[in-house]
């Protein structure tokens, strides 16, 4: 079957399917309570979301292996490829699309309409809110679309004189390669830059590849912030934790005082709710309502993580001893995987700076890294460009938790395990399908190199950073240069606060 590579996919089917497996146990395990045998669109929605976004990270390491079925051919046109990468990746990014500005907005819409309304309400109400949103962003791509919908490659162009054909080669030798009898004729086989030989070779590129670029840069402005944050803190979180650990048990005297603190806590928040609940009924859902009700979901965040602060540190029941232990090791872990997750964080924004922002490149480094180990064994590369990968995606994520309280414009919606309603599922789903769009684009640059001739690198690494309008911000790496910036403050400002406990909350300022 020639390069045809069945090996690669068996495994691209087994991955599909494990990772559509581990969903659906991620569905199973976090899901609350309230939404067991109910809410079945969302659930769907989130299992299906979450399998396009880790496969979308798995497809990178997939596109080299793919390209590597290739190296035995003289030229890539006379490969039989295993995989139809670039109709792949314009696949799932057109689907990432739908879902992140589309399919997951009907859903929260549906999910969080009012109860006493059907089922066909509801339906419609979101698919109300949707279709308006449809009509806007359909008319902002078609705008732009066919006004700056082009790509400007900048080009040099070569000449060279011809001669006419002959039959006669004898005058070939390895000292004159060329034909003809004189210099100036034998120099007619190479090629030479022409005068005003720079030009700008321009074409309309595809409403796919622009829809995906217009995604990407969407995605990167998130990407630049909670990346940049998440690179640090998602590390320093854990270091720090450690040393913010608690060092051993308390009195149960003490256990009942603070106890009863978080009870009149609790007590409070209770009230303040009741109190925005009965301004719900009565339809007023203004400004101030908004705000006092993000308050109240900062409060209730807070008082959850006191309360399992508490349980930590006076463990009850006949295993009481075991579950302290399991906690102290818990630290321990964080420690040691804090650690690791640093060096890994260092290597990255060393790499961004020794191969993207100084020009040209001081080093390729992490690329010629991944070319050793392919040397070694074909899966070593591979392998550590997909951790590379996912871990840059889990930063991500990192910074994403870190900030959402702090923005005023977004609402967290946290992932807890057995206490995760389907609103925040789905809000979550939609930030991971929306930054991993940008860490393909990141990583394809960032590993440029390792990457080339790859499908990812042709919309990627040609079309996105040539198309008008856009090629500037990465032309000049502005998403780079913040991201570099961010991840350098979060540092400072861990070294400088990390190390201090949270002070405990006492009793909740009530909401005005």
């Amino acid at each position: 079957m020639g390069d045809y590579n069945v090996i690669l996919l068996i495994i691209v089917i087994v991955v599909c399917v494990l990772s559509l497996l581990f969903n659906v146990y991620l569905l199973v395990n976090y899901q609350h309570p309230d939404d067991s045998n109910q809410a079945y669109l969302p659930k769907i929605v989130v299992v299906f979301g979450l399998t396009v976004a880790e496969l979308s990270i798995l497809m990178l390491p997939a596109d080299i292996a793919n390209q590597h079925a290739c190296q035995n051919s003289v030229y890539n046109d006379a490969c039989n490829y295993t995989l139809p990468m670039k109709q792949l990746w314009l696949g799932i990014y057109i689907i990432n699309a739908l879902l992140v500005f589309f399919i997951i907005p009907f859903t929260i819409f549906y999910y969080e309409g009012d109860q006493e309304k059907s089922a066909m309400r509801r339906a419609c109400s979101a698919l109300m809110w949707v279709a308006l949103t449809a009509v806007v962003v359909g008319l902002v791509l078609g705008i732009l679309y066919g006004l700056v919908g082009k790509v400007d490659f900048t080009v040099q162009r070569l000449s060279s004189v011809a001669q006419s054909f002959t039959t006669d080669f004898s005058s070939l030798t390895s000292a004159h390669p060329c034909l003809g009898s004189t210099t100036s004729q034998r120099t007619s086989c190479y090629s030479y830059l022409a005068t005003n030989s720079e030009a700008t070779w321009t074409f309309t590129t595809s409403f796919p590849e622009y829809v995906v670029a217009l995604t990407t840069i969407v995605g990167s402005v998130l990407f630049s912030i909670f990346g940049g944050v998440g690179i640090a803190c998602l590390p320093l979180s854990m270091i720090f934790s450690f040393l913010r650990r608690p060092k051993a048990v308390i009195t149960k005297a003490q256990y009942i005082k603070e106890a009863t603190e978080l009870g009149k806590r609790a007590r409070d928040i209770r009230e303040v709710a009741r109190s925005l609940q009965r301004e719900e009924r009565s339809g007023n859902k203004g400004r101030k309502w908004r705000k006092n009700t993000k308050a109240l979901q900062q409060e209730l965040l807070l008082l959850e993580d006191d309360v399992k602060a508490l349980e930590e540190v006076y463990p009850q029941g006949e295993k009481a001893d075991t579950s302290w232990a399991l906690t102290v090791l818990g630290y321990l872990a964080n420690f040691v995987l804090g650690i690791i997750g640093l060096c890994v964080s260092v290597v990255w924004v060393v790499h961004i700076i020794l191969y993207m922002l100084l020009q040209p490149p001081v080093s390729p480094f992490l690329n010629e890294v991944f070319i050793k180990l392919d040397n070694v064994w074909g899966l070593f590369g591979t392998v550590a460009f997909a951790f590379f990968c996912f871990y840059l995606l889990l930063a991500v994520m990192a910074g994403e938790m870190q900030l959402g309280l702090r923005l005023v414009f977004i609402t967290i919606h946290p992932m807890k395990w057995g206490g995760t309603l389907m609103n925040s599922f789905l809000f979550n789903v939609g930030l991971i399908l929306l930054s991993s769009i940008s860490v393909i684009q990141f990583t394809a640059t960032a590993f440029a190199l390792y990457a080339q001739a790859t499908s990812v690198q042709e919309i990627f690494g040609h079309t996105l950073e040539s198309l008008r309008g856009i090629k500037y911000l990465f032309k000049y790496n502005v998403f780079q240069i913040v991201f570099v910036i961010l991840s350098i403050l979060t540092l400072i400002y861990y070294l400088a606060f990390g190390w201090k406990k949270r002070k405990p909350r006492g009793k909740m300022q009530m909401i005005s």
